[in-house]
Formats: C-alpha cells, structure tokens, sequence
C-alpha cells in the first residue's frame, strides 16, 4: 500500500471536499480522486461517498479512518529510523504566531541547508496547547513562550530570545510618566489565556496599576495596529520582528517587569530524536537575542 494513498484519504475525510483536499495536498483534483479509486481498489470496499461536492466517509472509511493515523505515524517512524540515526525523515515542529514569522524563518533555512532530508511540518497555535502537544507525543519540538512552572526532566528547554516589556502608545503621545498612563488611557489587554498575556497581568498586579481596560486580544499584531490607530495603549513583551509595517508607535521599556522567555523546547527521545538535535543545533546556530537576560 502507498502510504501517500492512505495520507491523501485522510486529507479528503478531514475537508469534506476532494478539491479543498487537492489544494492542500498541491494536486489536482483528478490525481487525488485517483488516489482514492486506487485506495478502495486495494482494500475492496468504497471509502467515500460523494454527495454533490461533499465528501464523507463510508462506515468503512470511519473504520479505516480510525486507524489510519498510526499507521502513516509508523511508516514516517520508519523511515526516520532506517535513516540509521541520520538526521532524516518527518519533524513535527510547532510555533507560535510571533515565533512563526520572526524565529522559525532562519532557523528553518539553516535546517534546509545543513539537513535537506529532513522534512518539516509545522503547527502553529498558542503555548499551551503547543506544550500539551509536545507531552503528548504529537509534536517533536515547539517554539513557544517559556512557561511560568518547571519544565518536566524529560523535555530540553533552549532560549532563543528574551522579551522585555514594553509599553506601546501612539506616535503623537507624551508620555513622561507610563504608570500614569495605564490608569488613564484606555488599556487594550494582551490575553490573559496566553503565557506572555499572564506575564502582563503579573506586572499590573506587582505596581498596583488598575487600567481602564475595554478590549483584550491574544493577537500582538493586531494590539500594535490598534495602539497605532490611537484606540489605545498595551503592554506587550519586545517580540522577534517583523512587527506589522507602516506603524507609528512610541515603545517605553517598562523596569521592573518579567521578561518573557521564547525558545524551543522538545522531547528528549523518540524515533525522531535525530532530527529534533539537528533542528537544535540550527536554534543554537541563531543564539539569545532580543535584550539582556534577567539577573
């Protein structure tokens, strides 16, 4: 059995839809209803049934479903492990939005220069699901924001960059005094939900400074556009750029504060335990930036 058959019915059943599958696999609509035809051929039973341009699975595609997703992780098991230790075979990476555009870039290059065989596949999401993920298995490695508990003995933990606080305001304001200006202009919150949204909370909470909080977002990109079209002021770490272009905005470095941690942290065994030190040497090849590391 072609595995990349089983992989593209697993695509199709999570779509609903041959052509949004093709579009995600990069292939035309009739190579991957040919797949399919070749996959039922195979296994002697029909695995979809089409309903106008949706697709859903038969009760004997939900049977096959339920068990595909061991076997395609047994197969790229395989080939990493006849790779003999060689840095080879499928990395399941994940990253956070600001670790995706300013961290992982260069770090991905190195990985592709240095390991051309490894093949990357990349989830981004928030911290906390990405460090559930990583414990459960499902993810090999993960760029994310240090958590504020102990890390488990069986992950590694490297700092790829420390995040100072910053106030942000529009370009135009006078601030001399920033405490003052979180208790009298409207305050738009960095999530609480998020581990960096929690280092700010902690902040507030450690000067006393009650804010004239009316809108908390988990998206950084998003508060600077916000602060920029003076709707606002927010505290957010100093994340990796890019920041999002053409803003005007004043950033005051806030003393006294955390700073907020993002590195990658991973598992330190596994079938793919090659591929996840070769992409830890290229993190290390980036080293710590972004400031000075707390003392």
């Amino acid at each position: 059995m072609d595995v990349r058959f089983l992989e593209t019915f697993v695509m199709v059943a999570s779509c609903g839809s041959i052509a949004e599958a093709a579009r995600r696999l990069h292939l035309t609509p009739a190579a991957v209803a040919q797949r399919l035809r070749a996959l039922e051929h195979e296994l002697g039973h029909s695995l979809v049934n089409r309903v106008g341009r949706t697709v859903r699975p038969t009760p004997s595609g939900l049977a096959v479903l339920a068990r595909a997703g061991q076997l395609i992780a047994a197969v790229r098991d395989l080939k990493s492990a006849a790779a003999n230790d060689l840095p080879a075979g499928e990395l399941r990476l994940g990253a956070t939005a600001t670790a995706l555009t300013g961290l992982l870039p260069g770090i991905l290059a190195k990985l592709g220069e240095r390991y051309p065989r490894i093949e990357a596949f990349i989830r981004p999401g928030a911290s906390a699901d990405l460090y559930n993920s990583l414990l459960a298995g499902e993810l090999d490695a993960a760029v994310l924001v240090r958590p504020h508990f102990p890390l488990p003995k069986a992950a590694g933990w490297l700092t790829l960059r420390h995040e100072p606080l910053l106030l942000i305001t529009p370009a135009d304001s006078a601030i001399e005094d920033p405490h003052k200006a979180l208790m009298q202009l409207p305050f738009i919150r960095y999530d609480r939900n998020q581990w960096g949204g929690q280092i700010v909370e902690r902040y507030l909470r450690q000067h006393g400074l009650r804010v004239r909080e009316w809108l908390e977002l988990d998206a950084l990109d998003a508060i600077a556009a916000l602060v920029d079209r003076g709707l606002g002021v927010s505290i957010v770490p100093d994340w990796a750029p890019p920041w999002p272009e053409g803003l005007r905005l004043r950033r005051h470095r806030l003393a006294g504060g955390e700073v907020r941690q993002t590195g990658v942290l991973w598992g330190r065994s596994g079938p793919r335990i090659a591929a996840v030190q070769a992409f830890i040497e290229c993190c290390g090849a980036s080293g710590p930036s972004g400031g000075t590391p707390p003392g």
